[in-house]
């Protein structure tokens, strides 16, 4: 019985190690940007979500209304997030989780008829519905 449980809290305190240097790598990259005037294609884990064109149906998002762009620093800022870039049509930001520290990059691009987003974790795979929530919650900051 004694090796079972010093089996279980080896595997318990590895896993959380792993969790906690997964949430170090992941301050090592950054948002990927434009890429031929549009947002990175996402890849195919279910980390990510997008609205541009092309996206797969399980991570397609609506995008956001382009009359809302000058509100999207607060909205992000709202909910917590930091902004690493903005300019005339591309905005980058980043958003940290609370325990392991993940980072997650979220971008829009204003296009002429909407404003497209994408929100993505740097590492891992599953993201357990966290960049479609993220999405989700900034299309309700935009709505008020």
């Amino acid at each position: 019985m004694k090796i079972v449980i010093v089996g279980i809290l080896f595997l318990v305190i590895a896993g959380t190690a792993g969790l906690f240097y997964m949430g170090y790598k992941s301050r090592e990259g950054s948002a990927p940007g434009l890429v031929q005037g549009q947002l990175s294609p996402c890849p195919s884990s279910p980390n990510c979500v997008s609205s541009e064109g092309g996206t797969a149906a399980e991570q397609f998002v609506e995008p956001l209304p382009a009359d809302r762009w000058a509100q999207i620093p607060d909205a992000v800022r709202a909910l917590g997030g930091t902004l690493i870039q903005e300019d005339n049509r591309y905005i980058a930001a980043e958003f940290t989780s609370s325990i392991f520290r993940f980072i997650d990059d979220v971008e829009f691009r204003l296009s002429d008829e909407e404003t497209h987003v994408r929100s993505a974790s740097r590492v891992g795979h599953s993201d357990m519905g966290a960049n479609r929530k993220r999405v989700e919650a900034l299309r309700e900051q935009l709505d008020r």
